[in-house]
């Protein structure tokens, strides 16, 4: 009897686990946009129909027509142009601040959880003292030292994140060492680094692939804000956030100045948290529901 229940399927309720992460309507409309995004940051300079900053490509001002699809800004530079331009940065800015954060924070919530003792004391005081800043303001912090700029203002908003992929990965790894196959490895003789390396950072990378989504889209509205604010990009290059800024007195005027680049943005933003929403759930066990959820 033993035998035949274990054979038995299971329930519709139950859903079972899938190899690829990312599936869904949902999630293929999201990738579809991303890889939209990415074609135009590629292909942008070559498709946009004039020079981003090219001033008096149009009238001023001019509402959307058949000439300029998205119309022209208050120097009658074409939108369509500007907007599709925006993209790179808005990329990049993402990835760098992702990237930079989810290295240094995992080296630091691996070797606080798995060195313990004053190490993790000291390294977790320090996420601690980072956690207690408002973000925004530490990042304006590390810009006012660093200077404004795509890399720099990137960079702010990685050291604003470093303390929540630390604490991700402290906490996955303090999990991770309770693990027989720890006390194995060690027996062994092997070296701290070695463990970190091949038993540490594998068993971690799920929850850590689900920060990076999650954060891409916080990364990216953090350099939004920043750029509105003027920490960017330099003017005349096209940017979301300045775009924003520069047009937002011609809102209740001329409406599609601000618009379309706040469009592109939000899309952009929405995007990355619907990747970031399918791969929390997917690999995420427990946010797994049973069925109809």
């Amino acid at each position: 009897m033993s035998t035949i229940a274990e054979r038995r399927p299971p329930s519709r309720g139950v859903r079972l686990p899938r190899r690829w992460p990312v599936r869904g309507v949902v999630a293929n409309i999201a990738l579809s946009l991303i890889l939209l995004y990415v074609v135009l940051a590629v292909l942008g300079p070559y498709i946009t129909p004039f020079a981003p900053n090219q001033v008096g490509a149009g009238p001023n001002l001019s509402p959307p027509s058949s000439d300029h699809w998205f119309g022209t800004d208050a120097l009658g530079r074409d939108q369509l142009s500007r907007v599709i331009t925006a993209v790179r940065p808005a990329l990049l800015a993402a990835l760098y601040a992702v990237t930079f954060a989810l290295a240094i924070g995992t080296v630091i919530g691996i070797a606080a959880g798995f060195l313990g003792g004053l190490w993790d004391g000291a390294l977790s005081r320090v996420v601690d003292l980072l956690f207690a800043i408002p973000e925004y303001l530490l990042a304006i912090l590390v810009i006012a030292v660093m200077g404004s700029g795509l890399v720099n203002a990137s960079l702010a908003i990685g050291i604003v994140c470093i303390p929540r992929f630390a604490r991700i990965a402290r906490g996955s790894t303090l999990s991770i060492m309770e693990r027989s196959f720890i006390d194995a490895a060690r027996l062994c003789g092997r070296g701290r680094l070695w463990i970190m390396r091949r038993h540490i950072l594998p068993n971690i990378a799920s929850p850590l692939v689900i920060m990076t989504a999650i954060n891409l889209s916080t990364a990216e509205a953090a350099y939004a804000a920043l750029s509105f604010l003027g920490f960017g990009v330099r003017p005349p290059a096209a940017d979301y956030g300045s775009m924003i800024s520069a047009s937002q007195q011609y809102l209740l005027t001329d409406p599609w100045v601000v618009a379309f680049p706040a469009i592109a943005f939000v899309v952009l933003v929405l995007a990355f948290n619907l990747i970031g929403d399918v791969m929390r759930d997917r690999l995420d066990p427990r946010s797994r529901t049973s069925a109809g959820a």
